[in-house]
Formats: structure tokens, sequence, C-alpha cells
């Protein structure tokens, strides 16, 4: 070990690895208990592999709002992870390293998280209870091995837990948190990401994402921990777990049939509606399939991709947003003849979608578009059925990102109900539901988790505010309050549901969108990202934001800049009249109405650009669909334009 020990800080002094990597190689061999981190650590600095040594001991993995997430397969497997190849090709250890989803993070991160839980039960009760956790995993490589390992941990030090007994998506855990009346959850997932990654996502008892207070509070305990070595309770102390399954898909599923606004229409015009369904390998299987038929919809999964596989051996990556990510339900879909193309990933939270065109071809729809379709469909339909009316109209809301599209917010507007923008990331959506939920008087919270949503309807239209809609231009979406998150699973169903009523009028759903982009004018968002992995990536991104805040831009592709929100250091409130909270975001209003947003991204080691243009008809007349087909590439070619720009300013930046 010392000798180990003397090669790191010799690399160290000569420049060859980071301090900080030498130090955090230091405390986890000295406070590890497996000779795989010895074995592992002696091998790549035998090869002189200084650079992955980097990239997995840079940093302490870092326990954010979002939990965990980072890699749990090297760039580099050594022997000792290697060890006895497990099914799928997987390695049977992940990743050594403080900066990689390993059992020496999960286990800090399930014992800081417990100690709070445990203070939280204390202050808030029930008296002398324990916590109750329930976690649920994806089925990506180690996914089932943390989600035991956090289980273990969690009841040892005197949690109860409500696991799994297999792979199930975010919103399902979501909805368990809530049925079971836990005080948190947790998912073993890395959503979308590459399949060398995993995360760690936590939710507390509403069924959200943490947010603060809570936030800083588990943070705080967790960075109080810095072994995955600690004491077991014994006896009455420790924690039991118990196993969920078929009956929190049930009552799920029961959930997810009251997401369907014209039963009556869906039937019909279901009769000659197919759809071909993939969950590109993921958890979208368990659940998806079944809520289509339930809704009375013909569904044909795609059968390579049905098979849970945490290589995703059949796409590049297992992103619904991607074309590529959804080839085998379009070739499928046009051997069968279907309609629509729905896809979901690993966790069960973003849904993708390809739709018939006037020439009968598939398209992909983006994020923005899906989101706009829905919001419009559900409002129109709750008016044109009374749910909603010129009485109640005030009590509405529907809530989107400040990166979505501001198509949305022209929608809600025309049916005079509120819009709510929040930060990036759904746990601001859930957020805003707890809010709501928290408003109405006392008597109508008792039991609120039991009633119907036919009830809670009622009670938020006449003493909060009634969630119509929310959505993110990232693939994530929800109809109802039963979920504090996105949800594809009932995203696949209102989707299905807005594709039989445009098949309901003869219509395909290009042409439907159309309609609508006519009514309120042709929106039309891009999405940029640059990639910067591992130490040297992270330095370089941080530098990057530093730049735009301290030297933002005057003009931007060739127009001006009118304003610059920062939205770290100003101080701007909802319509709600709540206070965001800071993040670091900026956002950058254009001259001719556009505007282009910079973030870095919370769980992928990227840098996010959202480029956002329009172009609205004159007062009182609407687009045609000839129209459109001008103003379309026209409006894409200025923010394919500006993206150009924007890449040649960051290297400059950089």
């Amino acid at each position: 070990m010392s000798d180990l020990l003397s090669k790191v800080q010799a690399a160290a002094a000569e420049g060859k690895l980071l301090p900080a990597s030498a130090q955090n190689i230091a405390t986890l061999l000295g406070s590890g208990t497996s000779t795989i981190y010895r074995d592992s650590v002696t091998e790549l600095a035998d090869g002189n592999q200084w650079a992955e040594l980097n990239d997995r001991f840079f940093r302490t993995l870092a326990f954010g709002t979002g939990g965990l997430r980072g890699r749990t397969i090297g760039k580099i497997v050594t022997r000792a992870e290697s060890g006895e190849l497990q099914a799928l090709d997987r390695p049977q250890y992940p990743c050594v390293g403080t900066n990689a989803m390993n059992f020496y993070n999960i286990s800090r991160a399930t014992q800081g998280l417990v100690r709070y839980l445990r203070k939280w039960v204390a202050e808030h009760g029930p008296a002398g209870g324990k916590p109750k956790l329930i976690i649920a995993y994806d089925t990506r490589h180690f996914s089932r091995d943390f989600a035991d390992l956090t289980a273990k941990v969690a009841t040892e030090n005197g949690c109860d837990v409500g696991l799994f007994e297999s792979p199930r998506s975010t919103p399902e855990l979501s909805f368990a948190v809530r049925l079971l009346g836990a005080q948190a959850g947790i998912v073993l997932t890395a959503s979308h990401n590459p399949p060398h990654d995993n995360g760690y996502k936590v939710y507390f008892d509403e069924g959200a994402q943490i947010v603060e207070p809570q936030a800083s509070g588990i943070i705080a305990e967790v960075n109080g921990v810095t072994s995955e070595v600690y004491e077991p309770l014994h006896g009455a102390e420790r924690g039991e777990i118990s196993t969920l399954g078929a009956e929190i898909d049930s009552a799920y599923l029961e959930r997810l049939k009251t997401l369907v606004l014209d039963p009556a229409m869906v039937k019909e015009a279901g009769k000659t509606l197919k759809i071909v369904f993939t969950p590109i390998h993921g958890t979208g299987g368990v659940i998806t399939p079944l809520a289509l038929e339930v809704a009375g919809l013909d569904v044909i999964v795609e059968p390579t991709q049905e098979m849970q596989d945490g290589r995703f051996p059949t796409v590049q990556s297992p992103n619904p947003e991607n074309a590529e990510a959804l080839s085998l339900g379009l070739k499928l879909a046009g051997e069968r003849g279907a309609d629509l193309v729905v896809a979901t990933d690993p966790d069960a939270d973003r849904m993708g979608v390809a739709v018939r065109d006037d020439d009968g071809q598939l398209v992909l729809l983006t994020g923005n578009q899906i989101g706009s379709l829905l919001g419009y469909y559900r409002l129109k339909t709750l008016f044109d059925t009374g749910v909603l009316n010129d009485g109640n109209k005030a009590r509405a809301v529907l809530v989107k990102t400040f990166v979505t599209t501001d198509l949305q917010r022209s929608i809600a507007e025309h049916f005079g109900v509120r819009c709510i923008d929040t930060l990036t990331g759904f746990k601001y959506i859930g957020q805003k539901l707890g809010q709501y939920e928290g408003a109405l008087p006392d008597a109508d919270r008792a039991g609120y988790r039991q009633k119907s949503e036919a009830e809670t309807r009622a009670l938020r239209l006449k003493d909060s505010s009634f969630f119509v809609f929310g959505g993110e231009e990232s693939y994530g979406y929800s109809g109802a309050d039963f979920v504090r998150d996105k949800d594809a699973n009932g995203a696949a169903v209102m989707f299905a549901e807005v594709a039989a009523y445009a098949k309901s009028r003869n219509l395909t759903l290009p042409a439907l969108l159309d309609e609508v982009y006519g009514k309120f004018g042709f929106y039309w968002e891009k999405l940029g990202t640059m990639t910067l992995e591992g130490a040297d990536g992270a330095a370089k991104i941080q530098r990057l934001l530093a730049s735009y805040e301290s030297s933002p831009p005057k003009e931007i592709s060739g127009q001006a800049v009118a304003s610059v929100k920062d939205f770290a250091k100003d101080t701007f409130h909802d319509a709600d009249g709540q206070e965001i909270p800071k993040e670091k975001m900026l956002m950058f209003e254009l001259a001719d109405g556009g505007r282009v947003a910079v973030r870095g991204s919370g769980t992928e080691p990227k840098i996010k650009y959202y480029l956002f243009a329009r172009q609205q008809p004159e007062a009182g007349r609407e687009f045609t669909r000839e129209e459109l087909a001008g103003i379309k590439p026209a409006v894409a070619q200025r923010l394919d334009e500006t993206w150009t720009w924007l890449q040649e300013d960051a290297k400059g930046r950089m």
C-alpha cells in the first residue's frame, strides 16, 4: 500500500495526476474494505493511466438535488473490475473511484439519506416510528446490485424498505411513495444516459425529487459521510424489507386510465389506430403496453427492444428523442402499417414519438411539439366537456420550464388559464403540485391521495389550482398529480388519445399541429450541446459558463441582445408570485423576439444551448398551411445559423 501511495504522490508532484485525485485515492484506499480498490488503482498506476485515474478521482461524486449520477463502468475496465464476466457482458464489479457510481458512493449516499430521514421522522412523526423508504431500479448494469445494497444499508441503519421485485419505472416509484405514505424514495437509474452510466435519484414524501429545504439537509448529511463502513444496528432498531410488485402495478394502472379525457372517442377511433411501442430495453415494457390496451388501443410491441438489457445493444443511445433509437420501431411500423410509434427511455420517464405525415411517411416530433399538442388537446377537451369554464378557468394552470417553447404559453393564454415557468428539472413542476395540494383546506387534504382524480380535481378547482398539464422540452410530460415526476407511461396514454382525436377528424398529427401553428404562430426551437468529459471537460464547462456571466455577448448571429437574465444573481417570480430559486442559467433576449438560454447539464458532462424563434400571424388572421410551408424552413435556418455562430463564439471563449 505504501509503495502505491508513494507512486501516486510522485505522479501528482510531476503534474501527471491532479492533487485532488491523489488525495481522493489515498482517502478511498484508507477507508475502503475491498482489495478491488487497491488492485484497480495499482493496475492503472502501473500502466501510467493517469488520465483515467484523474477522471475517476478528481472529485468525490457530488450528491446534488438530483442525487448521484456518473460512470459505473470506466473507460478502461481493470482486471479486478472484470472479475468473472457476468451476464450481458457486464464486469463483475463497478468502476473504482470516488467520482464513480459504485458501492462506495451508494453506501455513503444511503447512510446520509437515512440519517436525515430519521431526524425528520423524529421531528415530524410518527412518534417512535421508523422512516419508510421505497426503492426501484431500472435495467441498467448494476441497478439491481445497487438497489440491494441500498436496501441493506438503509435497514441496517434503522429504516424500513419497500423494494420492487424487478425493474420498474421512475414514475411508478413516485406513485408508490405517495400511495404507501413513505418518507422517501430512491430509483437506481441514469435515465437516457449511455450504458456505462448509472444514477441514484432521491424523492421525498410527496413523491417529487428533493428540493429545498430537504435538499440542503440531505446533501449536508451525505457529505458528512466519508466512509462506506458503518456499525449496523441490531434487533428492533433495524428496519425490515418488504417486496413490492403486482399490487402497485394494478393501482398505478387504475390511475393511468383516468388520464383519458374522452373514452368514447378513443374507443371508436382506436378501432383503426395502430400503435408500435418500444421500451428500448428499459422498464417501459412493464406498464405502457398494458396502459394502452386498457384504454382500448391496439399496440404492437417491438420484440427485440422489449428485452430488458443494460447494454441497450440495438441502439447507439437509449434516448427516445433520437431518430436512431426509434429505427426498429419505425421499421416495424412500416411493415405493420402503424400510425404511431411510441418510445420510452430506460426508466420510462421520457417519451418520444414518430407519426404519419400527409404523404404517409413516419416523421419524428420534437419534445416541444409533443408537449404543445398534449397541452392544446387537454385544454380544448376540458373546455369542450365543461370541466373547465369561464367560472373556474382562473384556477386552471399549465406548468412548463423556462427552456420549453413559448407556444405553450400562447395556448394557455388563449384559453384563459395561467402558465407557470419553472427552472429546468421536473422536480420544480413536482414542487408546484405540492404547493397546490398544500393550499387546500386541512379537511380537503385529509385522505387526498386516496381520493379519485375527479374528487381531487373538484377540490383544486374550488380552493386551489387544478394542474391541467406540465412538460419540458426534454420529452418529459405529466397530466395529473398522482405522479410527481415526468411519466412516459402516462404520456403514452395521453398522446395516443391525441392521435385518436386526429384520426376521428381524418387528420394526420402534423396537420393537427399545423392547425395549432396557424392559430398561434410558428414557434421553433433548437437544442445545441457540447459534451466535455472528465476532469478537463468539467473545468472547461465552468470556464465557459463564467465567461458568459462576466462578458455576455452584445449580439448573437447578427441580432442585438436586448436584455440578459442571470438566474444565478437576479430575482424572479413566477405567475403565482413565488420566488424562482437561484440557478446558473443565462437567458439572452434578442431584438427580433428570439432568445438563447445557456446552462450546464445537471446530469451529463454537457453545456446546453436552447435557441428559440417564432413568427406570428397578423392580428385577426391565421397562417394557412401553404404559408407555414414557407415559414418553417426560413425560421429553422435562422436557428441553424445562430447555433453555428454560438459554437464559434464558444471556441473563442474556451
